[in-house]
């Protein structure tokens, strides 16, 4: 039993100290108590990615299609990357443009999608696939070893903590 445990956790570091580009809607679906349909959709995935970006040295890049007017664009939070992709445009196409600037350094990135075109594109490009599906199970098996907080469900309340940091944020100077 150690020694599975051992390869499962040695594999986990392994996976996780990699660069990652994903394809935030289709991991959305994937993610036990994260659902399209929540408001906060992906900002609980980012949260996820965050916590899993402080635990190794890699990057993560997270592609959202169908961005509200006003809210298109890219925002970094620490190794983590969110582009949020005008409705104009797909994520799907976003991914194929960043694996094209990557150009010999995309064989050092994963590419997260259960959509088969985007697959396509990851392997032309020379970079590693790995379905949401895939992704998703070794998230959680992260996230039940205790290296990152559970995912919470929207109706659970904030603890006291996160209320002060909350109020700390609305309460502090104003620009």
């Amino acid at each position: 039993m150690r020694e599975a445990l051992a390869s499962r956790d040695t594999l986990s570091v392994r996976v996780f100290n990699m660069n990652y580009i994903i394809d935030g809607h289709n991991l959305i679906s994937k993610i036990p108590g994260l659902s399209l349909s929540m408001p906060d959709d992906e900002q609980r995935l980012i949260e996820l990615l965050i916590r899993l970006g402080k635990q190794g040295r890699h990057k993560l890049e997270v592609y959202f299609d169908r961005a509200s007017i006003g809210q298109a664009g890219e925002h970094n939070y620490g190794r983590v990357r969110a582009h949020f992709v005008p409705q104009s445009q797909l994520a799907d196409d976003a991914i194929r443009r960043r694996l094209s600037t990557l150009g010999r350094s995309a064989k050092t990135w994963v590419v997260v999608s259960s959509d088969r075109a985007v697959q396509a594109a990851a392997r032309e490009a020379h970079a590693g696939g790995m379905s949401a599906e895939d992704f998703s199970n070794l998230l959680q098996a992260s996230l039940q070893a205790g290296s990152a907080p559970p995912v919470r469900t929207a109706d659970e309340p904030l603890t006291e903590a996160e209320v002060r940091e909350w109020l700390a944020i609305f309460k502090g100077p104003r620009k």
